[in-house]
């Protein structure tokens, strides 16, 4: 991986084995200090035998960070190295593969084949618009989440591992809940990139992959074929693709929520980072180490924003631009793109807190914030509307509690406001340009 990482028994408590891949096993595995189960997959490093091997496992880790937060693909928890294997830790699917559950159905329901696919058709419309291609997709590569309430699929396997009584005429309107796993073979692309090498599996590669020059699949005309819409009707506005949701939602924070994400982007490790680097790199034409106006409104274009009024990336600019520079430079791109799932991890959340609380008093003061807004070229910035925005208890300073929830206020996914109750037992939800939080 590059890097030293902990060992990962001394985190966690391994146990029975649940599957078996061509290069790695996977088993079940306990987090010491929380209890909480997840699935390890254990890659051996002595069947890596080429760099490229290697760079394929290095690879993986890297994607599913980048893809961690969509409700439909695996979440990584984090990758381990010893001396012999890799290991990669990440949420635990009781349900089993996708394709035994269809053999033990046999079959299921044109609806209920509709609602799968475009679960499926979601997943890869969501890695492309974040610049990846899995490569490998097929029933054995999503999961059920769960063993028993999977959109009403009641064929489930007991604790002896029989199978209970099948019901083909399951009901629809229930979400069905599949996560995408497996990114071995998948890579990062630039819009427009065409590939030559012939990668899958033999019963499901596609003929473009055959023939040696593929790419990624329009999914805009997919999800919205016929056959695939959700009760016959199309949604009312296409979802926003990742990058430009994630922009919106940077747009809507207030100005110490931007910098303390600028913090924490610094943090992060190679891996987690190195999905939107790719992005950064394709947005930056000219190489420069910042994204100008037309570089942003051309790298949304081709990242599946066709849309955008002009003024519009023209406020997704001036909201990025952190430092008003007149470009976004790479820390400020990291910091406007980063998924918000990177704020339930504490360890994030109190190195942003430390860096403003510079005495350690326990508390961020004017005075402190002053110093940090010059850090961050942002002298300029109401520091008393920020204190008073954020400071619930009115003793003119922030402490950790308020601090973190300013941070976890008004998270939104895909463009939209999820709904969340507010102090008074209301439920805000709307447009993420309208909220500041």
């Amino acid at each position: 991986m590059g890097h030293q990482t902990p060992l990962l028994r001394d985190l966690y408590d391994v146990g029975r084995k649940l599957g078996q891949g061509q290069f790695g096993t996977t088993y079940l595995c306990t987090e010491i200090s929380t209890g909480v189960a997840f699935a390890c997959k254990s890659i051996a490093k002595r069947k890596l035998l080429t760099p490229e091997d290697v760079e394929d496992v290095r690879r993986e880790i890297q994607i599913m960070h980048h893809l961690a937060g969509h409700d439909s693909v695996v979440t990584i928890k984090g990758a381990y190295e010893d001396a012999q294997f890799v290991h990669i830790v990440m949420e635990l699917c009781e349900g089993g593969e996708l394709f035994d559950r269809i053999v033990q159905r046999g079959y299921f329901s044109e609806r209920r084949a509709a609602e799968i696919a475009r679960v499926i058709v979601g997943v890869v419309e969501a890695c492309h618009s974040l610049g990846v291609m899995h490569r490998d997709l097929k029933p054995e590569n999503f999961l059920l989440k769960d063993k028993e309430g999977n959109g009403g699929d009641t064929n489930n396997n007991n604790a002896s591992g029989n199978n209970v009584d099948v019901n083909v005429n399951e009901p629809a309107g229930e979400k069905i809940n599949l996560k995408a796993i497996d990114f071995g073979l998948s890579v990062f692309f630039k819009p427009g990139q065409i590939f030559t090498d012939v990668v899958g599996s033999p019963y499901y590669v596609a003929p473009e992959v055959l023939c040696k020059h593929y790419g990624p699949v329009i999914t805009d005309q997919v999800l919205c074929h016929p056959w695939i819409i959700e009760n016959g009707e199309a949604p009312d506005a296409p979802l926003d693709p990742a990058v430009l949701s994630r922009l919106k939602q940077f747009s809507a924070m207030n100005r110490l929520k931007k910098m303390a994400l600028r913090v924490i982007a610094r943090g992060l490790s190679e891996e987690e980072l190195a999905g939107l680097k790719e992005m950064f790199k394709t947005m930056d034409t000219d190489g420069s180490g910042a994204i100008t106006f037309e570089e942003l409104r051309e790298g949304l274009r081709r990242y599946g924003s066709t849309e955008l009024r002009d003024s519009e990336v023209r406020d997704l600019m001036e909201a990025a631009d952190v430092d008003r520079s007149g470009t976004i430079d790479y820390d400020e791109f990291i910091a406007a793109t980063v998924h918000m799932n990177k704020l339930d991890r504490e360890e994030h959340l109190m190195a942003a807190f430390s860096y403003f609380d510079k005495d350690g008093s326990g508390y961020i003061t004017v005075d402190e914030l002053e110093v940090a807004c010059r850090e961050h070229n942002m002298a300029d910035v109401g520091i008393d509307d920020i204190i008073r925005e954020v400071d619930q208890d009115n003793d003119g300073r922030i402490d950790y509690g308020e601090f973190v929830a300013m941070m976890k206020k008004g998270i939104i996914g895909n463009g939209r406001l999820t709904m969340r109750h507010t102090s008074d037992g209301s439920i805000l939800h709307g447009a993420g340009s309208s909220l500041s939080s």
